[in-house]
């Protein structure tokens, strides 16, 4: 499959009273298309940053992005003009945010959210787009749509309000759709049916999907690909099962060690990750995730680690990656 999108050595800033925070340090990925690719980490560690990054969406002041290329089908969108980048945005590039009640318009119908969209990036008549409204409605599992579109936000439920938002991602045909924690605000039986519309959809329109999540259950079940993100930086990417039966970076035993399981004894203790995330404004030269790391060595103080392939397109940012399966094994 070819490229769709291709992030190289992205680096986004914010300039704060207390410093300079460098939340997304350095990251490249790239997203093939059709493709679905999880980012996760904890709070805080640049996931939704470089989301935003992608659309060009950072706020300045105080925010910049200060180096690196973003490749969509080719174009550098970080050398595109304001009036390139809205064409982009919604058309080829949508976004599903985190709390839809704060995306969409509270005074504006549902409808009149949608026709707006597709008007402006569709070029089609208003008649046109109302037709059009209707059936992405539809396609999301909404039913009596011609009522739903003369409703307004507060009307509906947060699961139904998620599924308005997919549909305004929709609405245009993207190639591309960056989920930003899509499911935190719902509950667990609404979270499985917005995740399993989502892949559908992906499946059937042929649109590639970033979903950015915390939640590594959803990577295991939606995911072809993984970015594990710590301190701005990406310490792990790999297939969704690399990452999950053979994870090479400390972090990432971490994070799954800390998961509950079925498979697992009912008295078994869940292995927490001790300690707190690093201040990003007082990162040092040696690896950021040490201070945490049971397994720290001399070098991770005075050296950061590079991403680097361990086997089959399976990268690691970490000195000890090549002991880690003899390292888990004494540990456990």
């Amino acid at each position: 499959m070819a490229k769709l999108l291709d992030i190289k050595n992205l680096r986004t800033q914010f300039r704060t009273s207390g410093g300079v925070v460098k939340a997304v340090d350095g990251i490249s990925y790239d997203v093939e298309e059709g493709e679905t690719v999880a980012i996760v980490g904890e709070s805080g560690c640049g996931k939704s940053v470089s989301a935003m990054s992608v659309l060009r969406l950072i706020p300045d002041p105080p925010g910049r992005i200060v180096e690196g290329s973003i490749e969509f089908q080719g174009r550098d969108l970080l050398q595109l003009s304001a009036e390139e980048i809205r064409k982009i945005r919604g058309a080829q590039i949508s976004m599903v945010f985190q709390e839809p009640m704060t995306s969409l318009n509270p005074v504006l119908s549902i409808g009149q959210q949608l026709t707006e969209t597709i008007c402006l990036h569709l070029g089609v008549s208003e008649q046109e787009a109302n037709k059009r409204s209707r059936d992405l409605l539809g396609m999301v599992g909404i039913s009596d749509a011609a009522r739903r579109l003369k409703q307004y936000p507060h009307h509906l439920s947060g699961g139904m309000r998620q599924r308005v938002m997919i549909a305004l991602a929709l609405s245009c045909e993207p190639k591309l759709i960056i989920a930003d924690e899509p499911t935190t605000a719902l509950d667990v039986t609404i979270q499985a049916q917005i995740l399993e519309l989502m892949k559908d959809l992906s499946r059937r329109l042929g649109v590639a999907l970033i979903i950015i999540t915390h939640n590594l259950g959803v990577v295991a079940r939606y995911a072809d690909r993984v970015n594990v993100m710590y301190a701005g930086k990406i310490v792990e990417m790999g297939s969704a099962e690399q990452v999950y039966h053979n994870p090479q970076h400390p972090y990432t035993v971490g994070l799954l060690a800390s998961v509950p399981r079925m498979d697992q004894h009912r008295g078994k203790r869940l292995v927490p990750i001790e300690g707190q995330p690093p201040d990003l404004t007082r990162l040092d030269a040696g690896c950021a995730y040490r201070a945490r790391c049971r397994w720290a060595v001399d070098r991770c103080t005075a050296e950061i680690p590079p991403l680097e392939e361990l086997a089959d397109k399976q990268f690691a940012a970490c000195w000890r990656s090549g002991e880690m399966q003899a390292l888990r094994r004494e540990a456990s």
